[in-house]
């Protein structure tokens, strides 16, 4: 009796959901399949259809130690995205700090702080870049950027340099982790700030000893979105390698499907660096 009550409830569940794996399976898998076989082989695309011929390790071979150009934007991008995520979700839980106070129009300068967040689509931003919007106003008179290469080592100029010109657009990133926090910061019980008040602390320890290891989970789902969201970012120049090499012909698709997974382990191993370093600081506590 309880096997059948059991296998009913999974039969409902499972209802509500076919939908969603039929698409996963469909549009995700598959692709992703095809593009792990095509990364091992040579394809053509003809009249009479798209013919693979298998080369190995061939194209993994020229994409890391043959094209220059795509290592060092890989290296690039794991650097500046290592910097920018802790700065993306640290500035996302202040804002939710300040805007989880009881001031009037709360729900206004919510909407206004998390309305980059859909305005900021591809061609959107980068009309925006185009015309300079995304960068700190004058700062290219207050510091002379080409002397930054002259007086240090050229990948950690160019990370000052990316930062200074990019700082307004990483914080436009911040609105959806800054939501996330919100919900964790609502969730939190007060009679636990209550108790730690009578026991002497302050609001500064009880943010250390309570609220930020209360966090520690959205923590680690804000900065695995984080990691993602500018790792499929339209304006990604690892992406607009890929994308440039799968339209030429010299490389072809199954080149660029090498460089794809290439790139989504390099991301991979980024979230692993990142999870492990927060689990690790939670252990410390």
């Amino acid at each position: 009796m309880k096997i059948r009550y059991r296998l009913r409830e999974a039969l409902i569940g499972l209802s509500f959901i076919w939908i969603w794996i039929v698409g996963f399976l469909v549009f995700t898998c598959y692709p992703l399949i095809r593009t792990l076989l095509f990364s091992f082989s040579q394809v053509k695309i003809t009249a009479e259809g798209v013919k693979t011929t298998f080369i190995g390790w061939e194209n993994y071979r020229n994409a890391l130690f043959l094209n220059v150009e795509f290592g060092d934007t890989l290296a690039t991008y794991f650097v500046e995205t290592l910097v920018i995520v802790p700065i993306i979700v640290v500035f996302a839980l202040i804002v939710s700090l300040l805007l989880n106070v009881k001031i009037r129009g709360k729900g206004i300068f919510r909407t206004i702080y998390f309305l980059p967040v859909i305005i900021t689509s591809g061609p959107v931003i980068k009309q925006l870049m185009d015309q300079g919007a995304t960068t700190l106003p004058g700062i290219q008179t207050i510091i002379e950027m080409s002397k930054l290469h002259e007086s240090m080592p050229e990948l950690l100029a160019d990370l000052i340099v990316f930062l200074l010109t990019s700082f307004i657009t990483i914080l436009w990133f911040s609105g959806v982790q800054m939501l996330i926090f919100l919900a964790g910061l609502q969730k939190l019980d007060s009679s636990m700030y209550e108790a730690a008040s009578i026991d002497g602390a302050s609001r500064w320890e009880s943010f250390w000893k309570l609220t930020l290891p209360a966090l520690n989970p959205m923590i680690i789902v804000n900065m695995v979105y984080t990691v993602i969201m500018q790792s499929v970012f339209s304006l990604n120049p690892v992406i607009t390698q890929i994308q440039s090499a799968m339209y030429d012909a010299k490389y072809g698709m199954g080149y660029s499907a090498a460089m794809a997974w290439i790139y989504f382990l390099v991301m991979l191993v980024l979230l692993g660096v990142l999870v492990l370093v927060t689990r690790q600081r939670e252990r410390n506590r």
